[in-house]
């Protein structure tokens, strides 16, 4: 008969750190004639049958019986083992999954209704850094759960080497015993051990791998990152800053001075004041928020001017603002103390108008799809109306009118300075770009009104 070939040869090795120790000059198997016994039947033979029973059972099965149980206990292991983990992956793509539609919502009603006031917590720039916080941390539980799975893999690798080192030891006893026997019969099962120690102990890895390829975790293969990621309205006009950038504010407290924050204004016609720009080490929830269509913009005078408004974050710091308070800031120089006025003077005058070409919202891509794949609502691609919302009375006095009636609570030189206006110098709105200190979105480029 023709000696058959290992099926090891012909698998692919799915890693560099998997390899075959079969040998192709190895058999595999016995022929008929080796695996048949002597039929010489005799009462010698008889009792030498009943020792090696005796024997077998005393010492062969009982290894077996604990490796069958092994076997039970790891198939238990496999099917809640990664279970933990896989839950911990489901909750943070179901909570992505609502920040992102939450985002849509607020998006399209943005606009629907470009004049009207949102929520706080409802300004799309604040949701769309708060699906990046949430994104951050789905993919954290999701490489977590990758590794999880890949130890267990390799566990499992370890697990079958020592179940066929296992059966290699059995068989290794059986054949103690039975060598006793007749020279014929040892010379048969000599063979079974061979047969059996010519399986290496990756031999049921590699056929395992190979079958399950497309299910198994490629140890290879790298990890997910946030930055090849895109998700429904990431670049809606809606989410990005008319400006952005640190500058300082003034503390309540006559010896603290001037702190420095990280201030946004969005379309949504909100001033937010953030700790940092870090969307990843915390939630990006604002320190102070003040709409801008409900305050009072003072003069600007060289580096600082002032807002005068109502804090509506209800954060910490903001409930030292829950009444109307005038804030001081302070930009690092004067060409950026004017962009700043200006933008916040524009919001104060209506809705906002955003550049034109600002992109519509986009679909999922793949890398968000799968995993996870979300199932999202068609984004509309329409503008916002351009027929503004009827605005409230605050809003709809001019600004000159607002400013001189807060003049009685501001000092002398103030007052002056509010009654008797100076122009400051025009300002350029088609720059896309400021100072190292700050930069205006496309969105803040394109507002339009004279300065008060």
């Amino acid at each position: 008969m023709s000696t058959p070939t290992s099926p090891v040869d012909k698998l692919p090795h799915r890693s560099s750190t998997l390899t075959s120790s079969i040998a192709p000059d190895r058999r595999a198997s016995m022929s008929d004639d080796e695996a048949i016994p002597d039929s010489d039947s005799s009462e010698g033979m008889v009792n030498m049958y009943l020792e090696t029973e005796k024997n077998l059972k005393g010492t062969v099965s009982p290894t077996l019986e604990r490796l069958h149980k092994e076997i039970k206990a790891k198939s238990k292991e496999l099917t809640s083992g990664a279970s933990k983990s896989a839950k911990a992956v489901d909750k943070a793509r179901a909570v992505t999954q609502k920040h992102i539609e939450l985002l849509a919502q607020q998006t399209a009603s943005m606009d629907a209704a470009a004049g009207n006031k949102l929520e706080q917590h409802h300004d799309p720039y604040i949701l769309r850094r708060g699906v990046n916080h949430r994104l951050n941390k789905q993919i954290i539980e999701e490489n977590n759960n990758r590794k999880d799975i890949i130890a267990v893999q390799n566990n499992f690798q370890q697990f079958e080497a020592h179940v066929l080192q296992t059966i290699q030891g059995a068989m290794q006893e059986f054949v103690q015993i039975v060598s006793g026997q007749l020279e014929h019969q040892g010379t048969m099962y000599q063979d079974m051990l061979g047969s059996a120690q010519k399986i290496p102990p990756d031999f049921e890895w590699v056929n395992f791998i190979t079958k399950n390829d497309n299910v198994l975790i490629n140890p290879d293969a790298p990890p997910r990152t946030l930055s090849n990621i895109t998700f429904p309205n990431m670049d809606h006009r809606a989410t990005m800053a008319l400006i952005e950038g640190s500058l300082e504010r003034k503390s309540r407290a006559m010896l603290k001075g001037y702190s420095s924050g990280y201030y946004v204004v969005t379309p949504a016609r909100y001033l937010h004041e953030f700790k940092d720009d870090d969307d990843f080490r915390r939630d990006p929830a604002p320190e102070l928020s003040l709409y801008l269509p409900d305050c009072v913009i003072g003069a600007i005078d060289g580096v600082k001017f002032s807002v005068k408004g109502k804090d509506v974050s209800g954060s910490k710091v903001g409930n030292a603002f829950h009444t109307t308070t005038e804030l001081s800031f302070k930009a690092h120089t004067a060409n950026d103390a004017e962009k700043w006025w200006t933008v916040i003077k524009d919001c104060t005058r209506g809705p906002v108008h955003t550049a034109a070409a600002a992109t519509s919202s986009q679909p999922a891509s793949p890398a968000v799809a799968q995993p996870p794949a979300y199932s999202e609502k068609a984004n509309e691609a329409t503008s916002p109306a351009q027929a503004t919302a009827p605005q409230s009375a605050t809003q709809a006095t001019a600004p000159e009118s607002a400013t001189q009636a807060a003049q009685p609570m501001q000092p002398a030189a103030s007052e002056a300075a509010a009654q008797s206006p100076v122009s400051p110098p025009a300002v350029s709105r088609t720059a896309s770009t400021a100072s190292g200190h700050f930069h205006t979105a496309p969105g803040g480029t394109a507002t339009t009104g004279d300065k008060a």
